[in-house]
């Protein structure tokens, strides 16, 4: 694949996510989670913007400037202590359109995620580029992760099991 057609492709994937998250916003009774995918979704635009910066500059002199591509992800430390949280937030109520949106968001990011691996193993010269998205796409993930183990009660976080009733 030519980076001209990885951008333009990593924008296709990008607008899918955006529309996935902006459209769900108005489906989600809780706050926080009409803020969440609000939040995404507008991060998802900030993807799209940059990468049609860099289409642009790319068809017009051949090579991509060195420029930092920005995320409103808070590391993992903040994440974790920002879903504890949630706890005071959510009532007992049923989260079924709530865990769909995130199952689809999740599966969203984690096809989107894949296909900017891929970049960064094929496209060796322009790899940084595809390394930072795919940064933050793993980022994403855990959120949306993050909020489906918890409204799961999957007794998993972060990948982790918190307890497991054969101890």
């Amino acid at each position: 694949m030519t980076l001209e057609e990885a951008i333009k492709t990593a924008i296709e994937y990008e607008t899918k996510v955006r529309d996935a998250y902006l459209d769900s916003v108005d489906g989600i009774a809780d706050e926080t989670g009409r803020r969440v995918f609000k939040v995404l979704g507008e991060e998802e635009q900030g993807h799209i913007d940059y990468l049609e910066s860099k289409l642009s500059e790319w068809k017009k002199t051949g090579k991509l400037s060195p420029s930092k591509l920005e995320t409103v992800v808070p590391a993992r430390q903040v994440i974790e202590e920002g879903v504890r949280k949630l706890d005071d937030h959510l009532s007992e109520r049923d989260y079924g359109t709530e865990r769909e949106m995130l199952q689809k968001a999740l599966a969203m990011e984690l096809e989107t995620s894949d296909f900017y691996r891929r970049m960064v193993d094929e496209l060796r010269e322009e790899r940084e580029l595809f390394a930072r998205f795919l940064e933050i796409e793993e980022g994403h993930q855990a959120i949306v992760q993050a909020e489906l183990d918890y409204l799961n009660r999957s007794g998993t976080f972060f990948d982790f099991r918190e307890f497991t009733l054969e101890d």
